[in-house]
């Protein structure tokens, strides 16, 4: 067509069409186009002198396909897309959009149903409970974040200190109407708080769009949006910012499982099965109410795999948290009797999904963060892929979660009977990469909170927690904690409702937090616990047996051979003269106490040495005697000339 004529259409219709795009189009239903989201939803384009934007979307079903928004007043018929040659993909270009315009796409079925559907790939989203996608150019922010990119592209990922604080921004904190944070918000309140409290990395709990806040954003509607609760994109990406400039990493939880059924979202797109399986056994969580992808199509890889690199590309996050992989990996978890085609219960596309994503995601990213939530005991699930492993960098550490949690719930009396669950987690615990997981999922549905959770008396629960965070510090693998935590919340989450600020203003709850401070300190300093953090020569046990006093001890070491040694009593029973077995003479000095008076014990915080002997103990040459608190831990070291 005459570029006049063309002109002259524009004009009188307010869109054209393009005939641009066919290798992209071959690549997204290839399954290797990774930077779909770059050519699919809505883009700004200038073509014979107009700027426009194009819109396209995978409907493949769809009989017609028409674009309905602010910019041509929600016409339902006066803007039909152009299917794009023999593809599953539609487009269209319109003139005249604007920033924030509201827009959906209006599906004809073959049945000849309506559907009106938000865009898959939308940067923006209306707020709750609207429902329609926003234009919005992602270009033009500023980052000041340099210093921290050009660090992390150095770091050692496996032998340094990682200490995640879990979020919801929902319900971490509220104004003082019990009006929600926006991200400008949290960047000045959160930000300032995980630093001081000395975590290396903010958890998000999904940020990704979502309808009900009830799911905490782990049934999503717009992958590629970051949710409007709280602001716009380029607000999430201040947010993110602001927290590279002060040293915090960021880590999204991601939710590749499963998407929700909301009849704006991704579930029967154009009436036919899209992003989910033809089987209806496959494409149905009926435990979650919602739809499994189709990890067999390319589309839908294209669509995942290229909304993990988006993430990094536009929002310069850290890492990424998969949620619920043993939901991925197999057919029959969650009840159903699914087989493959050899008669296991393996879901071999998702496997080979998972293996292609990691690939994918590391050659762009080689250090970014891939952990995996994953709960059962498939093998060498943070192996590399070349290994055979699934090619994750980083696994929930859910068997070590279970067991001690377990463990100290227990009335101290009966933990000798169950020493076997501090102790055997030692036998696989550098089978994986681990992550230690204290997180949301424990203290909701009746779990009770941390605190709740431990026996004894008001002053025993406190002493317990904080026996149990040292065990878990000074435990190989990295560390995460949920909100709250931190302070001893007394009452389970609630996601409708801010954390209870006010129990700082009681002195066993504020030692709690400074204890926990003082922790991630300790821990992000002493190189013991995080420089052989993957391997036996970065532990040895000294005490492992002593269940009739429910003590153990070992050692953590780091590359230079300096040793840590770590103590715990697990009984209310102090043991004022306890034997340790040591490697060398000389003076052994407390590096933290659980009982010390500023964490709400009655140890005084004054220095304590204590001087090796010539008497063999546990299996080594020399021994001390150390004062043990009952339900307390010990971390000491050898003191340096």
């Amino acid at each position: 067509m005459p570029e006049n004529s063309i002109h002259k259409t524009i004009q009188e219709k307010g869109y054209f069409y393009l005939n641009e795009g066919e290798f992209d189009v071959h690549l997204f239903h290839e399954g290797t186009f990774y930077k779909s989201h770059e050519f699919m939803g809505a883009h700004p384009i200038n073509r014979f002198d107009t700027d426009a934007v194009r819109f396209i979307v995978w409907a493949p079903n769809a009989l017609k396909v028409h674009i309905v928004g602010d910019f041509n007043d929600w016409d339902a018929t006066g803007y039909p897309m152009q299917r794009i040659k023999n593809s599953g993909l539609w487009q269209i270009c319109v003139a005249n959009v604007q920033p924030f315009d509201r827009y959906k796409y209006r599906i004809t079925t073959s049945d000849h149903k309506e559907l009106f559907k938000a865009d898959p790939y939308a940067f923006h989203a209306e707020e709750r409970p609207e429902t329609a996608s926003k234009y919005y150019n992602l270009d033009g922010y500023i980052w000041h974040d340099e210093a921290w990119m050009k660090k992390r592209d150095e770091l050692d990922d496996y032998n340094r200190p990682i200490s995640i604080y879990e979020v919801n921004l929902l319900s971490w904190r509220k104004k003082y109407d019990d009006s929600q944070y926006s991200y400008h918000d949290l960047a000045q309140e959160l930000i300032p708080y995980v630093k001081e409290m000395n975590f290396t990395h903010i958890e998000l709990m999904p940020v990704m769009e979502h309808p009900f806040d009830g799911s905490w954003g782990y049934q999503v509607t717009g992958y590629f949006a970051p949710t409007s609760r709280y602001g716009t994109p380029k607000d999430f990406m201040y947010f993110v910012d602001t927290c590279h400039q002060n040293g915090i990493g960021v880590i999204l939880d991601w939710v590749p499982g499963h998407f929700c059924k909301d009849a704006h979202g991704l579930y029967k797109f154009d009436g036919g099965n899209v992003f989910e399986s033809d089987d209806y056994d496959r494409a149905h969580n009926d435990e979650w109410g919602t739809a499994n992808f189709d990890y067999g199509k390319p589309e839908v890889q294209s669509f995942l795999i290229s909304n993990l690199l988006y993430w990094h590309d536009y929002y310069h996050v850290d890492g990424i948290r998969i949620d619920a992989v043993a939901y991925m990996l197999y057919l029959n978890f969650g009840g159903k009797l699914l087989k493959n085609q050899y008669g296991g219960f393996e879901n071999l596309e998702a496997v080979e999904f998972i293996k292609k994503m990691n690939e994918v995601i590391f050659s762009y990213y080689p250090k970014t963060l891939m952990m995996a939530e994953e709960s059962t005991a498939w093998p060498m699930v943070s192996w590399p892929t070349a290994s055979g492993g699934l090619g994750f960098n980083y696994k929930w550490n859910m068997g070590w979660m279970n067991d001690i949690l377990e463990y100290m719930q227990l009335d101290p009396v009966f933990r000798s009977g169950f020493h076997r669950a501090l102790t055997f987690t030692m036998t696989y615990a550098f089978s994986e990469n681990f992550i230690l997981p204290l997180s949301h999922d424990e203290v909701v549905h009746g779990k009770k909170s941390l605190l709740e959770k431990m026996p004894g008396n008001y002053q025993e629960k406190f002493a317990n927690l904080k026996l149990l965070f040292a065990y878990m510090y000074a435990h190989p693998g990295k560390k995460l904690l949920f909100m709250g935590c931190e302070f001893g919340q007394f009452i389970e989450w609630n996601e409708w409702q801010a954390l209870d600020w006010h129990l700082l203003g009681y002195e066993s709850h504020k030692s709690m937090q400074t204890f926990v401070k003082e922790l991630n300190l300790l821990y992000k300093n002493e190189a013991c616990l995080f420089e052989m953090d993957t391997t036996y020569e970065g532990y040895e046990w000294i005490e492992v047996d002593n269940s009739d006093e429910s003590v153990i001890s070992f050692e953590r070491i780091d590359r230079s051979g300096n040793r840590m040694i770590a103590i715990f009593n697990f009984t209310p029973i102090p043991r004022d003269h306890h034997p340790i077995g040591v490697n060398a003479l000389g003076e052994y000095e407390i590096l933290m106490n659980t009982c010390w008076e500023d964490f709400g014990g009655v140890y005084q915080n004054t220095p304590v040495v204590y001087t090796a002997i010539e008497t063999p103990e546990h299996n080594k040459p020399y021994s001390i005697r150390v004062k043990l608190p009952g339900l307390g831990g010990l971390y000491l070291k050898v003191k340096e000339d």
